[in-house]
């Protein structure tokens, strides 16, 4: 970030910005009339500095609750209230939210991070109790001038993320906003003030007096941010990971003398970076495909052996890495599916490597493909993003052999329907085949099916039907034809 261009721009770039969004003009008007001030707060500002204000609007005003709730009326769609015992209303307006905060001058306990709400009179007091001056601007939509009382566009420009009061009282208030820090990072590529650095460092224990749900909440959108490796380096190097995501730091293996193996949590920050540069450009950030590029080697640790010659080995680490990874996102309470992606593609991420130079038959081919099932594009890109080699003849030979996995998944998928492998015979058809109703022996004929059509591809009926007699039989079960 250049702070000439910033300069540059900083003084019409909101207006600019505004124009395209003329619900703040109407609020504007609406509590000026009577007689209320109202500002543009916080991220949004930040956001219009930068030229980048997109999505939900943040307003602040010296009118408390009731009054906003009167104001909004008849002029909103629609209104809701669930945040006005923190002084915060909400409303749309021809598709566009707005969320408006009467100025705030809180407490905090000391203990838990819930703030003591009590009502402030200026919007400089307000603006101070912000948790980085970054984010602690407003701009005052009638006078149309921009409200700094901490130094928050210089800090920008400089590209800075600093308090406005002093960490420790900041962090102390709010134990959340050391993970907030390291997501802003992430987010617009500012470097934390040493200070705040310090801090982080000698307070992050107190995380642990954070809800997971909220600390899953940054986390992920630190991930999604456009420097996420800057992010996790940060939460690591202050000991923010140790409560977050302690399976991070715990990568951080010494070498062995003779180098036998590479510096695991160097090469997952690498692995990262090169996931994200596979991602679909006009989609949203893939969260699962990072959190899995980042975790996928997080079982490493408890299975590094050393070898007789001086070879190290990480047997089965994609199998801990999985058990791993699916405890601790269950523990930050991410969602189910999410859980599951990320813990599957962590358990796939070693099959490719049993490819060899292309010695797998069309039945490996089809269990990689239906074992991935919806996974496969992101398994594609976990598995491409994996090879960190510095050797360019070992790193083009790779690609060439997973090339060559994908085009013949491609001609299977196209010849078999992949996404839609199942036995050549239904259930019902077993049933009446065997005589048999509903029940476990049902499920294990229909999975003996699933096997055969994954070795051997698709079966015409009768051999279909002979297979699956043959193995009643074996199993004990005379089919009615029989008798």
């Amino acid at each position: 970030m250049s702070g000439s261009n910033l300069s540059a721009t900083q003084e019409n770039a909101v207006v600019e910005l505004l124009s395209a969004f003329p619900v703040a003009d109407e609020l504007a008007d609406r509590f000026a009339a009577a007689g209320h001030r109202l500002y543009l707060v916080g991220g949004s500002v930040r956001d219009a500095l930068l030229g980048r204000l997109a999505g939900d609007l943040d307003f602040t005003t010296d009118a408390r609750p009731p009054q906003i709730l009167r104001l909004l009326s008849g002029w909103a769609d629609a209104v809701w209230d669930t945040g006005i015992a923190f002084g915060t209303v909400g409303a749309t307006k021809r598709g566009q939210t707005v969320e408006i905060t009467t100025f705030r001058a809180d407490d905090y306990d000391g203990v838990t991070r819930n703030p003591e709400v009590t009502f402030g009179d200026t919007v400089e007091g307000d603006l101070v109790r912000r948790d980085f001056t970054v984010n602690a601007m407003a701009f005052d939509l009638v006078q149309r001038v921009l409200v700094d009382p901490t130094g928050g566009r210089a800090a920008l420009a400089a590209g800075v993320l600093d308090t406005p009061a002093t960490p420790a009282q900041s962090f102390g208030d709010d134990p959340l906003r050391m993970l907030r820090a390291t997501r802003f990072v992430s987010q617009l590529g500012l470097r934390p003030a040493p200070r705040v650095v310090e801090a982080m460092t000698a307070m992050a224990g107190e995380l642990e007096r954070i809800t997971p749900e909220r600390v899953q909440a940054e986390l992920s959108k630190l991930l999604c941010g456009e420097h996420p490796r800057a992010g996790v380096e940060l939460m690591v190097s202050t000991g923010l990971a140790d409560v977050v995501l302690p399976e991070l730091p715990a990568m951080k293996l010494e070498i062995d003398e003779h180098h036998q193996h590479k510096d695991v949590f160097h090469h997952s920050l690498v692995v990262l970076e090169q996931a994200i540069d596979l991602e679909d450009r006009e989609s949203s950030p893939d969260l699962v495909l990072r959190l899995a590029a980042l975790l996928h080697d997080v079982g490493k640790p408890e299975t590094r052996r050393f070898e007789p010659g001086g070879g190290v080995s990480f047997h089965h680490h994609e199998v801990v890495g999985a058990k791993l990874v699916r405890k601790r996102l269950r523990a930050l309470r991410y969602a189910k599916d999410v859980v599951e992606d990320v813990s599957q593609l962590v358990y796939l991420h070693l099959r490719f490597h049993g490819y060899g130079t292309g010695e797998w038959t069309d039945s490996a081919v089809r269990r990689y493909a239906t074992d991935a099932g919806p996974l496969l594009s992101r398994l594609h890109k976990l598995v491409r993003a994996d090879c960190t080699t510095r050797n360019k003849r070992k790193a083009n030979a790779l690609q060439r052999t997973y090339d060559d996995l994908e085009r013949r998944i491609e001609r299977l998928a196209a010849e078999e329907d992949l996404k839609r492998v199942r036995p050549d015979l239904d259930g019902n058809e077993i049933m009446r085949l065997l005589g048999l109703p509903p029940g476990p022996q049902v499920g294990k004929a229909w999975k003996f099916l699933k096997e055969l059509r994954l070795d051997r591809g698709p079966l015409d009926h009768d051999e279909a039907v002979a297979e699956l007699l043959a193995w009643a039989r074996s199993e004990g079960i005379e089919p009615p034809t029989t008798r």
